[in-house]
């Protein structure tokens, strides 16, 4: 059985949900103590059971230790077992980190999927529902697999409530695939939500972004979107010729608009200055598909905390390495194959 340190690197939720869906797909059993050492609330919250309770019922698995403010857990799957499956966090807790969590499984399975999540799509600190049909699941589509994600209504923090909806077609046998450069940006779109708050907000934040972006009219978007609670999301897309971003702001009470789409202008202006396909999130994400496929690569910024972590986790489950090289001036070439090879 496998013996991991939850407090390891950031201390945070990857930890477990990577374990989670490596011992999936593995079938190896595993053991975690310190659960979320490093957060200031230690131990499983609603969104971490809801992970845990999902991950049970697609691996049919035997699990100890799924208590909300648990920290230690022990998991023991059997089969992945394809079908469908209705998951609700029961709070605004992520359910975009639950498809995280089951969908390597799944994906890699014997036979279709269909999946129905709820909880929060748009939530501070977890890749909200467009990074994930925009910018990651085209990535896995190139691998193979046929994901479709399909947003019902949106779930903010608190209030929660969201819905999403995920198909899968799954590929047993994973495609390598590689992102050595970014290409021409081919379009760049802004949209704005607003749900339960003043319309002022989106403009303000529009009016930032096609300043700092030099963008067109008709590339900002302010929807009407449906929601159980307030909530405020600043979205930019970027479509380049090999691979497509999504960055990412949240309003929040007290948090000016222009500041709000000030932070965002930067992140995406550090990300075209750098030249590079895959940003810190997505190459977060891809690390654990190209390890399943035993080989990949991709450019990208300097790894976070957040990946290196997620590193040390894939490499207690499979026999990859990972290594990173310098590929100019604030980039990086991650490179994933086989042990020994």
């Amino acid at each position: 059985m496998i013996v991991i340190d939850g407090s390891l690197g950031e201390g945070g939720g990857q930890v477990l949900r990577t374990a989670l869906s490596l011992s999936l797909v593995t079938r190896q059993e595993f053991t975690i103590h310190n659960i979320r050492a490093g957060r200031e609330r230690p131990g499983l919250l609603n969104q971490h059971l809801a992970a845990v309770r999902a991950a049970q019922a697609v691996g049919q698995a035997e699990v100890e230790g799924d208590a909300k403010g648990s920290r230690e857990l022990v998991f023991k799957p059997r089969q992945v077992v394809p079908g469908d499956y209705s998951f609700d966090v029961g709070t605004a807790g992520s359910a975009t980190l639950v498809l995280q969590t089951i969908l390597p499984a799944l994906m890699t399975a014997a036979g279709r999927s269909a999946l129905v999540l709820e909880g929060g799509t748009h939530n501070p600190f977890a890749p909200p529902f467009e990074f994930v049909a925009k910018a990651f699941l085209p990535v896995i589509q190139r691998m193979g697999p046929n994901v479709k994600a399909k947003l019902d209504r949106h779930g903010f923090h608190p209030a929660g409530g969201g819905k999403m909806r995920v198909t899968i077609e799954p590929s047993p046998k994973l495609t390598r695939v590689d992102l050595p450069e970014r290409g021409n940006i081919l379009k760049c779109c802004c949209t704005a939500v607003v749900a339960n708050l003043p319309e002022h907000i989106a403009e303000r934040e529009l009016k930032v972004l096609k300043r700092k972006l030099f963008l067109a009219p008709d590339r900002v978007e302010t929807p009407q979107v449906k929601s159980h609670g307030p909530g405020n999301v600043l979205l930019v897309e970027l479509e380049c010729a090999h691979a497509t971003e999504v960055f990412i702001g949240f309003g929040r009470e007290g948090l000016r608009a222009e500041l709000v789409a000030d932070r965002l202008a930067k992140e995406v202006n550090h990300f075209v200055e750098a030249n590079v396909p895959v940003g810190e999130h997505l190459a977060d994400q891809l690390l654990l598909p190209m390890a399943l496929a035993g080989s990949g690569s991709f450019v990208t910024l300097p790894l976070s905390q957040h990946a290196l972590t997620n590193i040390e986790i894939i490499k207690q489950f499979l026999p990859v390495e990972i290594r990173a090289e310098h590929a100019g001036e604030n980039a990086l070439r991650v490179k994933i194959d086989r042990a020994g090879s």
